[in-house]
């Protein structure tokens, strides 16, 4: 990341899980159509990404099942926390990622909500779903990456 980006990039929230729980094969970047007292909440850190999932409807995109917290001084003027967000992506991503997901075993996921020169955006992920034995395979593999920085740390 450059000097000027990473002043810029604030994470709000990651969706650590989908890391155990899905290969990721690509990743994207989109903007988020959000309502006033969502961006507020999102300044708050206020979100979560656990169970979300993308759907394509025609030529759009919705950021479905993602909980943002009402906004505490919204009053009368707040969201609705599950709502469906647009995401703002070209119309050839889209049509890529309608190909991509129409194939056996992929999906789309949040991975993470992120603010970029004060805009809103979130990292969408192209996933295919681990299987039992690829999970306790990766445990497996992140346990000897630090059996061994651990043995190269003690000399």
């Amino acid at each position: 990341m450059t000097e000027e980006k990473r002043s810029t990039f604030r994470e709000v929230a990651s969706n650590r899980r989908a890391f155990h729980d899905y290969f990721i094969d690509e990743k994207y970047e989109a903007g988020m159509q959000l309502l006033g007292t969502e961006v507020k909440s999102l300044r708050g850190g206020r979100a979560n990404l656990r169970d979300g999932y993308v759907r394509i409807a025609g030529n759009e995109a919705w950021l479905e099942n993602v909980h943002i917290s009402p906004y505490a001084q919204g009053n009368l003027m707040n969201h609705e926390p599950m709502r469906a967000r647009k995401l703002l992506l070209h119309r050839q991503e889209i049509a890529s990622l309608i190909g991509k997901v129409r194939q056996k075993g992929y999906t789309l996921i949040p991975l993470r909500v992120y603010f970029v020169r004060n805009k809103a955006k979130v990292e969408v992920g192209l996933a295919r779903g681990k299987r039992q034995f690829d999970k306790r395979e990766a445990l497996a593999e992140a346990d000897a990456k630090r059996e061994m920085a651990r043995a190269l740390r003690r000399g």
